[in-house]
């Protein structure tokens, strides 16, 4: 008897015979593994790595009945009888792996792609969250107001928690907040939420896309079969034209979010009020309070950065389109706290502040960090990943006091600032992770002045140098606390 087809397949079914296979044990492919071998499936894991966390999992797997094959050379080829693909998020459609499936026929999918096909009936909705920039603070804003209103709603997805490991938790959720990479949508084409949102669209991972138009086009697609709202940025066009090319459900709306006033049918503000004018019965001619921008002031009181406002309204719109209270929006918004590496004050010496947006990985997001200060000493660099700077340059140069370069792309941001701003100082450092940024914090301490911000937002990934954005936060930050110590 042949193996059932698996795009056939959901939660209630049985898998058996259905030959799955799982490229990558990292969180998430441990999680869809769990998932797949819960219901019933035969399933190979392949993964390039032989780390003691990785062989710790294979053994959990291996108990369970799972084939699993480590080590270098494991992702080279798909397995025989392979009836789906569950690929590690960063595997690009043209890793080989993948490339055989697609040729092969063999259905690939994400992994919140196989959450979704492995929801119970009358499962919890998701409401999801993608963009250049800002996807988990909008996603932890989400969360935190749904909270609020008394709802079970975890953060999961590309935040941390794999979604599949949510979908299959037995105590069940009320709703899930999802943070979607364009990665885990280009492999998605089942995945119906009940609201969801596009922050932003800038240039990023255009190498693992082939380019813009097809990055713009897997982020569009966690609008495909919305039921309620769609979400889009006011000041980005590109999104709305992903909401009206979007094949959504009868009845879903399109709302806007704008740091001006909003209009019919948007959440914007109104002086330092965050206004609701899109689920409001008398939204013709009224809003509703949401919320005020002092309810999003750091710990320190500093006023909140503009795209930290946007991404306030954005997590408001979705929340409200779940029905939530504007009390609990105001409520969640107070309670929530930046995560780490999120434009965070780290000190100030000698009247200059020292900043750590590490997060700040492409040049969209490096744009808002820079924006939100007057006056800026801007330590940046790292892998550009194909992208640009001649924009954002030519957009904060009167910002610029001086810039301190690192990493193997900072040739590229040199270049940028050459044609643009010739007249703004520039340093670049070359030395290992263990000195580095002590002699980046030294040199961008040499051109601040009273006033000033010396601004970690490097616009670049961070895997050249470090093994992550967090690790070169925390090298920032210690070489700050030496640099003030030397201070006295």
């Amino acid at each position: 008897m042949s193996a059932p087809d698996p795009g056939t397949l959901g939660r209630l079914d049985s898998w058996e015979g259905v030959h799955a296979v799982v490229a990558g044990l990292g969180a998430s492919g441990y999680a869809a593994a769990d998932a797949l071998m819960q219901v019933g499936a035969r399933l190979t894991i392949l993964d390039d790595g032989e780390g003691d966390r990785l062989r710790e999992r294979a053994e959990i797997l291996e108990v369970l009945g799972a084939d699993v094959r480590l080590g270098a050379g494991a992702t080279a080829a798909l397995p025989d009888e392979t009836a789906v693909l569950v690929p590690f998020p960063g595997l690009p459609p043209t890793t080989p792996i993948v490339a055989e499936a697609l040729a092969r026929d063999v259905p690939v999918w994400s992994e919140p792609e196989l959450a979704w096909r492995l929801r119970a009936p009358g499962a919890a909705p998701w409401i999801a969250v993608t963009g250049t920039n800002g996807k988990t603070t909008t996603v932890e804003m989400l969360a935190s107001i749904l909270r609020a209103a008394g709802l079970r709603a975890p953060a999961v997805g590309n935040i941390g928690v794999p979604v599949t490991e949510a979908v299959m938790d037995p105590t069940g959720y009320d709703v899930l907040a999802v943070e979607l990479s364009s990665f885990q949508l280009h492999f998605a084409d089942r995945i119906a939420c009940e609201a969801s949102a596009v922050l932003n669209v800038a240039a990023d991972h255009l190498d693992w896309h082939g380019g813009a138009a097809g990055y713009t086009a897997d982020k569009g697609r966690i609008y495909e079969h919305v039921e309620r709202a769609c979400v889009y940025n006011v000041a980005d066009p590109e999104t709305e034209r992903l909401v009206r090319e979007a094949d959504v459900a009868e009845g879903a709306r399109a709302i806007g979010f704008t740091l001006g006033v909003p209009s019919i049918g948007m959440v914007g503000v109104v002086d330092d009020v965050l206004a609701d004018r899109a689920f409001v019965p008398e939204r013709a001619t009224s809003a509703a309070e949401l919320a005020t921008l002092g309810d999003l002031a750091g710990p320190a009181g500093e006023p909140p950065a503009p795209h930290v406002v946007a991404n306030a309204l954005a997590a408001a719109a979705l929340a409200r389109a779940h029905g939530v209270a504007p009390v609990a929006v105001r409520d969640g918004l107070r309670a929530h706290e930046p995560g780490a590496h999120r434009i965070q004050q780290i000190a100030e010496i000698e009247g200059v502040t020292y900043v750590d947006d590490s997060k700040a990985t492409n040049p969209h997001a490096a744009l808002g960090s820079l924006r939100a200060y007057p006056s800026v000493v801007w330590v940046a660099g790292g892998q550009a990943k194909g992208t640009t700077f001649d924009d954002l340059v030519e957009r904060t140069r009167d910002r610029l006091r001086a810039v301190v370069l690192v990493g193997t792309d900072r040739a590229v941001i040199h270049e940028a600032l050459r044609r643009h701003a010739p007249e703004v100082p520039v340093v670049e450092v070359d030395a290992g992770k263990d000195v580095l940024m002590d002699r980046v914090v030294d040199a961008a301490a040499g051109f601040a002045r009273a006033g000033d911000t010396v601004l970690l937002a490097p616009g670049c990934a961070s895997l050249d140098q470090f093994t992550s954005y967090a690790e070169r936060g925390d090298s920032f930050a210690g070489a700050v606390a030496r640099h003030a110590a030397s201070r006295g």
